[in-house]
């Protein structure tokens, strides 16, 4: 049986565990993060996009992955530091996590049945490959790790515009 996203569990970086409820009724950019990748620049504009549409309801959650080249060597401390210093990250951060094979996370499990990448596959190629969630937990887009956070603002932004299914009389996403 397959589980809502709201219900998968997850392990902060923090090492607490949740599930993504806290983030029902939010449009969510899902991303594998690294911070020894030729792609982690795009932790500037992640966060750019974070800061500009977390009030509307939009959160990026980032899992650092360490299965391609060894580009996440560090532990939950060294990429808490390093993305703090290097790039101001404010977004959710979560614990480490395997986004393909058979010891892949639950999460990128559906995430990859649900949306195919280059040429249809469903494996995961390398970090930052991203996913746009809906308000409603549908999977609605999947980005390459080269597309830069900056060219899915308009995807991010056709998907906030869509009311939200939790949204009271004002409009505003539930409290986590």
């Amino acid at each position: 049986m397959r589980l809502a996203l709201s219900e998968i569990g997850v392990t902060t970086l923090a090492g607490s565990e949740e599930t993504l409820a806290a983030y029902r009724g939010r449009v969510l950019l899902i991303v594998n993060v690294a911070s020894q990748c030729g792609f982690t620049k795009q932790y500037a504009g992640l966060e750019a996009l974070y800061r500009r549409h977390r009030a509307e309801g939009f959160a990026v959650l980032g899992f650092p992955c360490n299965q391609f080249g060894g580009q996440e060597p560090g532990d939950a401390a060294a990429i808490r530091a390093f993305c703090s210093l290097r790039y101001d990250v404010s977004f959710p951060l979560f614990a480490k996590v395997k986004v393909r094979g058979s010891e892949a996370h639950p999460l990128f499990q559906q995430l990859t049945a649900a949306r195919r990448g280059f040429l249809f596959s469903r494996a995961i190629k390398w970090n930052f490959t991203k996913f746009l969630v809906a308000r409603d937990g549908q999977i609605v887009r999947r980005f390459a790790p080269p597309t830069a956070p900056e060219k899915i603002e308009r995807y991010l932004l056709a998907e906030l515009e869509q009311a939200s299914p939790h949204a009271g009389a004002t409009g505003e996403p539930p409290a986590p």
